[in-house]
């Protein structure tokens, strides 16, 4: 892994959920949320395991309060320099990528920088690898950033089974072949990824529940 890893994706497509096991995974580790879109199940609701784990977080100013206005009040480059490393949890869709053009001048000058597209055919406008591929570009244009490499994230939420993340990585090869990008890895329920016969999978836990889950 690179020392900043960007991580982008279509709304629900798990970036958050990545995010978080990334940051838990990774040693004196900072996480900055850029989602000031979207209110819900974004990092900012993980600050408790963060502070367990010691892990930094750096949000919006009005992140989980009655105020949701876009506000960031943070500079990336310093962060990067104090911190092993550190995780950008950006936004959903070209809309979310919008506030990481902001600091897309100097992550561009930095050889230690990854922005990892994650990809879930199991959501509604990315089922296909033309529509992963499309919502990927109009995400770069937004951001003026390019991706560095793709990530299998599908999955059904607590229906995922074995068969649908093992029938998913003929879509991540089209998304990789229409792309130009390497696959980074395919991310896997920890519950089920000594069943799944595939490789290059990273063992994550499910952090970002529905509502109706908790």
């Amino acid at each position: 892994m690179k020392k900043i890893t960007v991580v982008t994706g279509h709304y629900g497509s798990g970036k958050t959920n990545l995010s978080v096991n990334l940051a838990v995974k990774a040693k004196n580790a900072a996480v900055a949320d850029l989602d000031i879109v979207n209110p819900y199940f974004r990092a900012a609701d993980f600050r408790e395991l963060f502070e367990k784990s010691g892990i930094t977080f750096i949000a919006p100013d009005f992140a989980n309060t009655n105020v949701d206005v876009p506000s960031l009040q943070f500079d990336l480059a310093q962060l990067a320099k104090n911190y092993e490393r550190l995780i950008v949890d950006v936004g959903g869709d070209d809309a979310g990528a919008f506030a990481l053009g902001r600091f897309s001048e100097e992550l561009n000058a930095n050889d230690d920088v990854e922005m990892l597209y994650v990809i879930n055919q199991r959501r509604f406008l990315t089922q296909t690898a033309d529509e992963a591929a499309e919502l990927m570009y109009e995400i770069e244009n937004a951001s003026r950033m390019k991706h560095t490499a793709v990530v299998n994230n599908t999955n059904l939420g607590r229906e995922t089974t074995v068969e649908i993340i093992e029938q998913s990585l003929g879509f991540a090869r089209e998304v990789s072949e229409k792309t130009g990008l390497p696959i980074k890895f395919t991310a896997c329920p920890e519950e089920l990824c000594g069943k799944v016969g595939m490789e290059n999978i990273l063992p994550i836990k499910i952090y970002v529940k529905p509502i109706w889950d908790n």
